[in-house]
């Protein structure tokens, strides 16, 4: 006999009009107990024959059996082992049977007494036409297919197969199984009462059958409810991990990346996109992506907006907008081409909005050849991870630009401790030095006339630092507020170098300054830009230039084509260079390189910042370049070329 063989098999084998009925576990515990009531609460000593697919569902069982083995002494039951389950004879014979048996697979219970019979004999159906879509299956939904009858003919066969199953793996049982196929197999003449009395007594399958389909009813009503909820329950999930996931970062790019994966794999989607956006956009690249294996990738490439229908809808109505069926969709018309190179045969579309303001899209494509019908919890769904999305954008929009106030304040604080310490040092110097000179003057009536013109001189430099400085503040000012009316004319570009050379000159008449080479040419292009201000530049720069360059040093001025309609000036000089990482920040307001109280040159710091000010006015720039400290620096910028109207 193969143990591979189903005893239920067996069974519809020997009786091939019987036809089995679909059972849940629930029904078959109500059966098996029922049955055993019957032995408990009668007056015979059955045979009674139990398997148990596992040690763990006999564990359940095993007082009751305890119990019915008090009202016989030929009970058996059989189970594959995992524990302590083995063969033993003690209140009644436990046969443990291979986990290859095919009774891993089944659930007997055959109860054969003097007038009554019963057999339930069933087998597990694994592959049940559906598949399980939620986890946390409750045991009670297992289903089983099988028999159930008090037939003898048929109670009487699912024994002898059984008692046959167990002499295989207790063959010591031998005599005992001859005992009880003797008593409740063979005789005829009790199998001929057994059938009279059954004609005589009242058949219970009516009620039975009634009972059985009402747990069945209740049961698939269970099952329908379990369903419902798992599957909310990982819906619910899925947002949650969406949103535990998005609010550990800031980073909106990192935000959009993991709402993507999250949002595909939840949903097992073919394709899944998300993209930022604004109402007037007229196109978007694609940056965040989840595809299933074997579809096309669309990241990196351009999304067209302008005359989208779908993208147009959902600005509209600020709600999802879902497609079942793109072949039978007036609205995909003019997007056929994006159908077919995508592969797309079920659309959703979902705005991710902050306070009615579009912030970006979900797009959920089906790319399968057969349609899906999108469910309205599904919808429902994605509208919430994209509600959420859009939260947590707002949140790290909101960090960056704390984090961008924060560095503003930062640089505030340093530009006021600056200015502090730039009034302290550049208006108390020539503050104390007038005091001086000119309480020397009004208390010494004995001077000389030579050292009362020193002191004169004196005070009069050190008036017109103040005035400098204070000018500067002014003209920085004026700038930054945009209160500064631009006055753009047509220039000579080589007229206003030589203005700054002639006023660079007057101011350093009692100075040694370094060598100065003009390499402008007198018949360049005309440029566009307020001359009062583009002398103020050049004279900046050559100002600082000499500053910081010794006597026998050079400065050097040039000018060439930079762009399209544009002039570059370059201010060159082999001072003492800047360090690379310093380039952009000397142009910040306050800046000096050796410190605002120890620096060897004059001056307030503000001198590049007004140019960059400037320069910015006329849509110019302005930059530095140096090899390093003691390597010369090459400050250039930019000037629009006169472009005459009639042209």
């Amino acid at each position: 006999m193969s143990l591979a063989v189903s005893v239920l098999r067996e069974l519809l084998e020997a009786f091939p009009n019987w036809r089995p009925q679909m059972y849940f576990k629930s029904s078959m515990t109500a059966l098996s107990h029922a049955m055993e009531d019957l032995v408990l609460a009668g007056e015979e000593e059955p045979l009674v024959i139990a398997t148990f697919q596992q040690e763990r569902f006999y564990r359940q069982e095993t007082q009751r059996y305890k119990r019915i083995a008090q009202k016989s002494q030929q009970v058996y039951v059989l189970a594959a082992p995992e524990t302590d389950f083995s063969n033993c004879s003690e209140a009644y014979e436990m046969v443990a049977f291979e986990p290859t048996d095919a009774l891993t697979q089944e659930w007997h219970l055959v109860v054969i007494g003097q007038t009554f019979t019963s057999c339930l004999s069933c087998r597990e159906r694994t592959n049940y036409g559906e598949t399980r879509t939620f986890s946390g299956t409750s045991d009670n939904n297992r289903r089983f297919e099988g028999i159930w009858t008090c037939d003898p003919k048929l109670s009487q066969k699912a024994a002898q197969i059984l008692l046959s199953r167990i002499l295989i793996y207790r063959p010591e049982l031998e005599s005992k199984i001859q005992e009880a196929q003797k008593k409740y197999l063979q005789a005829q003449k009790k199998i001929s009462k057994l059938v009279r009395l059954e004609s005589l007594r009242v058949n219970p399958d009516p009620f039975v059958e009634r009972l059985i389909a009402y747990l069945q009813a209740g049961q698939y009503k269970l099952i329908k409810a379990n369903s419902s909820l798992a599957i909310k329950e990982e819906k619910e999930r899925l947002i949650n991990s969406v949103t535990a996931a998005i609010r550990r970062s800031l980073n909106s790019e990192e935000i959009l990346q993991v709402a993507v994966g999250k949002l595909g794999e939840g949903l097992s989607i073919c394709r899944c996109l998300i993209y930022r956006c604004t109402e007037r956009d007229s196109q978007v690249e694609i940056e965040y992506e989840f595809i299933k294996q074997g579809n096309t990738s669309l990241k990196g490439q351009t999304w067209r907006l302008e005359k989208n229908p779908l993208f147009e809808k959902i600005i509209q109505s600020k709600e999802a907008l879902n497609i079942d069926d793109v072949s039978n969709d007036p609205r995909v018309n003019q997007l056929q081409d994006l159908v077919k190179s995508c592969s797309i045969s079920a659309w959703l579309v979902v705005p991710i909005l902050y306070q009615g303001k579009l912030l970006g899209v979900v797009e959920l494509h089906q790319c399968n050849p057969n349609p899906i019908a999108w469910k309205a919890e599904d919808i429902l769904l994605v509208d919430a991870i994209a509600t959420q999305v859009g939260v947590a954008l707002i949140q790290a929009e909101a960090y960056a630009n704390l984090e961008d106030l924060n560095e503003q304040l930062a640089a505030l604080d340093r530009t006021r401790s600056n200015l502090v310490a730039i009034t302290g040092h550049e208006l108390r110097t020539p503050l104390s030095t007038i005091q001086v000179c000119l309480e020397s003057l009004a208390t010494e009536p004995d001077m000389s006339p030579e050292l009362r013109q020193v002191m004169l001189n004196t005070a009069l430099q050190d008036a017109e630092r103040m005035r400098k400085l204070i000018q500067d503040f002014l003209t920085l000012s004026q700038l930054e507020s945009g209160r500064i009316k631009w006055r753009p004319e047509p220039l000579s570009i080589s007229e206003c170098v030589d203005l700054a050379l002639s006023h660079l000159k007057a101011l350093s008449r009692d100075k040694t300054i370094p060598a100065i080479i003009n390499l402008v040419e007198p018949n360049l292009p005309l440029v566009q830009a307020d001359g009062e201000w583009l002398v103020e530049v050049i004279s900046k720069l050559l100002d600082n230039a000499c500053k910081f360059t010794s006597a026998e040093g050079i400065v050097t001025l040039a000018v060439s084509d930079h762009q399209k309609h544009t002039l570059a000036v370059t201010i060159a000089d082999t001072g003492r260079g800047i360090e690379p990482n310093l380039l952009e920040t000397v142009f910040e307001r306050f800046y000096q390189e050796e410190g605002a109280l120890r620096r060897s040159t004059g001056g307030t710091g503000l001198g590049l910042a007004i140019c960059r000010q400037i320069v910015n006015g006329w849509g110019g720039e302005i930059w530095a370049e140096s090899a390093g400290k003691n390597q010369g620096s090459q400050f250039h910028f930019t000037v629009p070329i006169f472009i005459p109207k009639d042209v």
